[in-house]
């Protein structure tokens, strides 16, 4: 049986490196930080020390002075400029085609979401998202959103 994950983006104290939340809470990022995690890429080290290095490259949104290992990694916005500047950023398209199995899409307003390597037969329009939207992590077959915002493509 597949365990609920009950939606928290609330800042949480965390272990570094390799820091997570309770195995029944998490986010929409916490989906990709934990399917990195098992093809062993930490974005918790990984966005933390690219932030380090590189702060003024990132959003101010929270007012931060410094970079923080707690919750940095746990932000749509930081995750889309880390996968910006590492990965490969792809056009945004309304074809399903265009995605493939662990591409990444962020959507308004702040919402980030891995695509699965499950198709929808004959629908050019429908992806299947690995997400966790507010009803727990779940694989949803969908219209592509008119709300993308990006498309990556990191460290596969």
């Amino acid at each position: 049986m597949k365990q609920f994950v009950f939606y928290d983006g609330g800042y949480v104290e965390l272990a570094y490196p390799g820091g997570d939340l309770p195995s029944d809470r998490g986010a929409c990022t916490d989906v990709l930080i934990r399917g990195f995690r098992a093809l062993s890429l930490d974005l918790q080290q990984l966005v933390h020390e690219d932030m380090l290095a590189n702060f003024a490259n990132y959003p101010t949104t929270w007012g931060l002075k410094a970079p923080d290992p707690n919750i940095d990694h746990r932000r749509v916005p930081n995750l889309a400029q880390f996968f910006e500047r590492f990965g490969e950023t792809l056009p945004v398209s309304g074809r399903a085609e265009e995605y493939q199995p662990g591409d990444i899409i962020t959507v308004r307003p702040q919402h980030i979401a891995l695509i699965s390597d499950r198709r929808v037969r004959g629908r050019d329009n429908q992806i299947v998202v690995l997400q966790n939207n507010g009803f727990g992590v779940r694989e949803d077959v969908q219209d592509i959103p008119s709300n993308v915002t990006a498309h990556f493509r990191y460290g596969l």
